[in-house]
């Protein structure tokens, strides 16, 4: 990646396979926690990607589905 994201900006982690919003900036890692909260974990800049318009409207689709039938 040859520019770090802003705080704030949804991210896809190769490593991990995880999407999470990019939380801070520490040392050589990008700290990134789940869209829907949760424990924050440290990523590699190289090993992100901000997503697209469309690959955030699916997570954030897929989240709120998840939710929907966790509690309704």
């Amino acid at each position: 990646m040859d520019k770090i994201p802003v705080v704030g900006t949804v991210v896809r982690d190769a490593r991990h396979g995880r999407v999470g919003r990019v939380m801070g900036h520490e040392g050589p890692y990008i700290q990134l926690r789940p869209l829907a909260g949760g424990r924050e974990w440290d990523a590699a800049p190289e090993r992100i990607r901000v997503l697209t318009s469309d690959e955030l409207l699916s997570v954030l689709l897929a989240d709120a589905n998840a939710r929907r039938g966790q509690f309704g």
